[in-house]
């Protein structure tokens, strides 16, 4: 059954209590290896694990690891096996060319998640669940009945063989990233799409080839930085926002171009230009008019590097009537793209969409770097589009302080150039024979011999039996399973997924549903079987990146929870009850992956010219350490590596990596370094974009930058756009990254509920004709769901917008299908466009106020803990 309970555990008062969960699983949760815990003696072994020691206990480096967009060093303080504080980064001084890689809210709340009162305890079946799908519409309010691993594992290979055998693979889902366990017994469908990227994949390989971001120390030259979307002080923690801070500090004036006033603009933003979500191309191309009516566009450039400005230089084969200078000035279709005819769609002042266009068309050298929000919309392509071909008007390609692309997460104010890179695991990987080509930005819809579904139609092919595959047109599909064992399926994707109302209806109609968890989150909710999984601070360990200049490691910190298994051992135990060899689907133990990793990092020379091992290691650590290896020199030994848990290459200006300037060899020869684009240059007009999502079967896109109404975008808000009468859903909702969360991650920390409660936007133009004031519960409602959240009253939104932090965990009620939480999910839905992208930002509201009972604050809610 389920309980809650208000407090989180505190390791004065529970120590004892955790010390006997630790030593009780310790004796069955032993997966080979032997040298990467914190609880051996041989003296050899804890050198080589690393580790600071302290009065009472010991400090580690320990994993943040979720998918925030930064990445940063956090320790925990160790003391009789139990982690009793967390710090950040202390290894060295801070200053702006070598900063300290600090942890945020989220990676110092770490040992909350981990220790939580909410972690799962022991594998659990729902109460009536019967085997074959009985009494499927139960799931996510039934009961959970405590069982053995042995009758879980029993259950869930016995179902797979059921379904397998009864229905063939294409019966079971593993959604977002297959699983090396059912690769190896025949495959099984794959949803596929781009998630955090939106448009920009398909849009950058063609129309440029690659995009390539100047070293961060040169963004300090930029005279001028355009931020598009981009608001790395919430979705990117760690040091990108303060990188960004350098660039003001050295003189750049900062333009933010968002819906909303966020934080980085708060911060660094000398002008603010609040877009209306999914209508930033009607702006940049009425950016474009004023450039080209003033003759501000470098002709020069264009004319060299670049195909499809002008009729006369198009890419061979083309209609010259479709370049894109007589698309902004209405030559053909009639319609000049003024700032006017922006403004109107935008929402931005003419006179400022003039001012902007001058200020960019003028400044040299400028920047320009957007994040993916503006391309996680209906027919995004039309923004990427437009963003690369405004940016290349000014010139700003191949030159020092200046660039156009392209740029977020860790990313955001950093080079793409790496300068430290972790090695390989070495555990390979089982091709799915039913999906050979791999999931994340899926990009070869003209084959036919693959078979899954794009993220956005996941829903409706469990529901509808059917789904689109390409260029073949329909398919056929009856999904019986569901499988996600987080160790290969990972993350919420319930819960993240757009149209929760929709998934739910899915997900009871499957016929099993199994999931590998730490917590009860929302996809776990409405499983059949509940595995409790590892975290990593339980785990032998492993390496993180993404920051281009530093590399963290850690190793396991705790011995398992209750009765917590490593997703491996899972999938080996299931192995063998599935008649499968377990070391022919998982070769390598985790310690022997984890020292893979570290023996093959690598960092690049200093004065730039390759690559050198990292990790001096000994024979003495490999044999402390329990693994196969060799012996080599490196920059740093294995302790010290440890110990320090991270790596960082420490820069200075007029550094052999200051100098990295992206495509400077084609701006200085662009016939000796040609692009890897079908002309070899910049491609305003792009064929090869546009046949390429024609192939998709989902929506087309133009070659050339074209504005056109995004499906629930701005004009969707009114039932007559021409006399401006609004619809039933007059208002737009956007989804910022929001501090509180990692997506759904950290949603169930208390803590941070407290520090960043989940509160949504609206402007007061919008609020006060519905008597709506900040503290007031409201109720969102969209074409696919309805959410009460209470509300903040500002103009730093948008007029006719309303914006609600993405990730909140659902919490749904099935009478009224109002869900009080505020998921965003729970208002979007299944839109079909591009290359498969994720519309996240194109959807259509009503807002008014809630006349129930006010929404007491989340922190004070129960927790989902299960007994």
């Amino acid at each position: 059954m389920q309980g809650s309970q208000t407090n989180m555990l505190d390791p004065r008062l529970n120590r004892r209590s955790l010390l006997k969960w630790t030593a009780a699983a310790a004796g069955g949760l032993a997966i080979g290896g032997r040298g990467f815990g914190l609880v051996q003696a041989d003296p050899a072994r804890v050198a080589a694990q690393g580790g600071t020691r302290t009065e009472g206990g010991r400090w580690v480096a320990v994993a943040c690891w979720h998918n925030c967009g930064g990445r940063c060093l956090n320790k925990a303080l160790v003391v009789d096996g139990v982690v009793v504080r967390q710090k950040t980064d202390d290894t060295h001084p801070d200053t702006p060319d070598f900063p300290q890689q600090r942890g945020c809210a989220r990676g110092r709340s770490q040992r909350q998640q981990v220790l939580g009162a909410d972690r799962l305890k022991y594998p659990m079946k729902r109460k009536h669940w019967e085997p074959g799908g009985g009494n499927k519409e139960l799931r996510g309010k039934d009961e959970w009945v405590r069982i053995s691993w042995e009758e879980a594992l029993d259950i869930v290979a016995s179902e797979i063989k059921r379904v397998k055998e009864q229905y063939g693979n294409k019966s079971i889902i593993m959604p977002r990233r297959g699983s090396k366990l059912i690769n190896a017994l025949g495959g099984g469908l794959e949803s596929w799409g781009v998630t955090s990227d939106g448009a920009w994949p398909a849009v950058t390989a063609h129309m440029v080839g690659s995009q390539p971001v100047n070293d961060r120390l040169d963004w300090r030259n930029a005279k001028l930085l355009v931020l598009w979307g981009a608001n790395p002080a919430w979705s990117s923690a760690g040091n990108p926002a303060y990188n960004l801070l350098q660039v003001k500090k050295a003189g750049a004036k900062i333009i933010c171009v968002d819906p909303m006033y966020s934080a980085t603009a708060q911060a660094l933003a000398d002008e603010w230009i609040p877009v209306r979500p999914g209508t930033d191309a009607a702006l940049l191309i009425g950016m474009a008019y004023h450039m080209i009516t003033n003759n501000l566009q470098d002709q020069a450039f264009l004319d060299k590097y670049t195909v499809g400005f002008d009729r006369d230089h198009m890419p061979e084969g083309a209609d010259p009537k479709e370049n894109f200078k007589d698309y902004v000035l209405g030559t053909y279709d009639g319609v000049p793209k003024t700032p006017e005819w922006a403004s109107e769609i935008c929402g931005i002042d003419p006179r400022t969409i003039r001012f902007f266009a001058q200020e960019l068309a003028t400044t040299k050298p400028a920047i320009m770097s957007s994040s993916s929000a503006p391309a996680r919309t209906s027919l995004g392509q039309q923004f990427c589009q437009a963003f690369l071909t405004v940016g290349w008007m000014t010139g700003n390609v191949g030159i020092s302080g200046g660039g156009v692309w392209q740029s977020y997460h860790t990313n955001a104010s950093y080079s793409s150039q790496s300068l430290v890179r972790s090695g390989g695991t070495g555990a390979g990987n089982i091709p799915n024979p039913l999906f050979p080509y791999g999931t994340y930005g899926f990009s070869s819809p003209e084959k036919s011999d693959w078979y899954g579904m794009a993220h956005e139609e996941m829903y409706s092919a469990i529901i509808n039996g059917e789904y689109t595959r390409g260029v073949n047109g329909k398919e056929k599909c009856d999904i019986r399973l569901l499988y996600c064992i987080r160790d290969s399926n990972g993350g919420n994707f319930l819960n993240q997924e757009a149209g929760i109302n929709e998934g739910i209806e899915a997900m009871r109609k499957l016929d099993f549903i199994v999931t590998s968890d730490i917590v009860l989150s929302t996809v776990s909710k409405y499983a059949d079987v509940v595995l409790p999984e590892c975290t990593w601070w339980e785990k032998a360990g492993t390496t993180l990146s993404g920051n281009p200049e530093a590399i963290f490691v850690f190793g396991k910190v705790i011995e398992p929870l209750y009765e917590a298994r490593d997703g491996m051992w899972i999938e080996r135990e299931l192995a063998k009850r599935l008649g499968l060899d377990p070391d022919e689907v998982h070769p390598l133990s985790r310690e022997q992956q984890f020292f893979n990793q570290i023996a093959g990092a690598r960092v690049m020379k200093p004065d730039g010219s390759g690559w050198e091992p990292l990790v001096t290691i000994t024979e003495q650590d490999i044999t402390a350490l329990g693994v196969e290896g060799k012996p080599q020199q490196g920059r740093v030994s294995l302790q010290e590596f440890r110990e320090r848990g991270v790596y960082q290459v420490e820069r200075k200006p007029g550094d052999a990596f200051s100098g990295f300037i992206a495509h400077k060899a084609f701006r200085d020869d662009p016939e000796k370094n040609p692009l890897p684009t079908r002309s070899g240059k910049l491609e305003i007009h792009c064929q090869a974009l546009s046949e390429k999502i024609a192939a998709y079967g989902f929506t087309t896109c133009p070659p050339i930058a074209m504005y056109r109404p995004p499906v629930d975008g701005y004009e969707a808000t009114f039932k007559d756009f021409e006399h401006k009468v609004k619809g039933d859903y007059p208002l737009q909702l956007f989804t910022p990254h929001y501090p509180r969360r990692s997506h759904s991650v950290f949603d169930n920390i208390r803590q941070l509920r407290e520090a960043f409660p989940q509160e949504c936007w609206m402007n007061p133009v919008d609020a006060e004709p519905r008597g709506i004031v900040t503290g007031d519960t409201i109720k969102i409602t969209s074409k696919c769901g309805t959410v009460i959240r209470p509300v903040e009253v500002t103009e730093r939104v948008v007029p006719g917008t309303v914006a609600l932090g993405e990730g909140a965990w659902v919490e749904r009620d099935d009478e009224t299908g109002i869900d009080k939480a505020g998921a965003t999910n729970s208002l979007t839905r299944s839109l079909l466009t591009g290359q498969g992208e994720e519309p996240w930002n194109t959807v259509n509201c009503q807002v008014e106020k809630w006349t129930g009972e006010p929404l007491a604050p989340d922190v004070t809610w129960p927790q989902r803990i299960v007994f």
